[in-house]
């Protein structure tokens, strides 16, 4: 019978115990909680079986298979998938936008993903986006409580005006456009590439943040003072980059 040597049994309770203190409620049964807003893919997304597929769900399973853990994911409401977190309801929140002020209140890891807002409309429409000004006057959709509404906002302090129209989920936004009731959608890259890009879908890119001035880091979000895990999971997410596991998990997904 393989033994396992007493030095690796004291760290990893030691970690587990680390982590305990600092409010994570299932690590200490060998467990990683996750919080994550299932529905906006092609970062996370229900397949026609009912299983559990995209980017964040296989990175987020490759890094417990690293930390050792098994892995239970908690589809939550993304207005108040950070509440979860507060509340200890899970250890972590994916896909979750790195901004200063969310910063002074959670802890992050290094991000993993870099995308930028983008505006979609249908095919057959004749607005044409050359710039962003160009949204003037229009129906806006997008999702609620993310960037995209916030990118919507400081266009709307610039005086850029237009009709806005906020929704739960992502994909209502797009449903809402194909039956004509919105003009166009404010989303991330991301997700634009992804919905534009299915078959016979009727969508299309009309403008894109070439400059990319509203760049947006995306990271893991832990609660405030869960230091232990944060380095932990940023030990774990440096060895699958070298070992190049997310580069071939980006290109399943993303293509690239």
């Amino acid at each position: 019978m393989n033994k396992i040597p007493v030095f690796l049994l004291l760290s990893v309770s030691l970690f587990i115990s680390c982590v305990k203190n600092n409010n994570s409620p299932t690590l200490e049964k060998g467990v990683l909680s996750v919080g994550v807003e299932i529905g906006y893919p092609p970062m996370e997304y229900y397949a026609a079986d009912g299983g559990l597929l995209g980017f964040d769900i296989e990175l987020v399973n490759a890094l417990a298979k690293k930390l050792e853990l098994q892995v239970q994911f908690i589809d939550t409401a993304w207005d108040s998938i950070l509440a979860g977190l507060n509340a200890a309801r899970y250890d972590i929140a994916v896909n979750v936008t790195i901004l200063p002020e969310r910063q002074k209140k959670y802890n992050f890891t290094k991000p993993y993903v870099n995308s930028f807002m983008t505006i979609v409309t249908r095919t057959d429409s004749r607005i044409k986006i050359n710039k962003i000004a160009d949204v003037a006057g229009y129906r806006a959709a997008f999702q609620g409580n993310t960037t995209a509404q916030y990118f919507s906002e400081r266009l709307n302090k610039r005086g850029i005006k237009f009709t806005s129209f906020s929704y739960d989920k992502i994909i209502n936004c797009f449903n809402d456009l194909n039956l004509g009731r919105v003009d166009l959608v404010i989303v991330d890259n991301i997700a634009a590439f992804y919905y534009t890009g299915m078959r016979n879908n009727g969508l299309q890119i009309a403008w894109a943040d070439s400059d990319v001035s509203s760049n947006e880091l995306i990271g893991i979000c832990l609660k405030k003072g869960n230091d232990t895990l944060t380095q932990m999971i940023n030990k774990a997410l440096d060895e699958l980059i070298a070992d190049g596991v997310v580069e071939e998990i980006s290109l399943k997904y993303f293509g690239r």
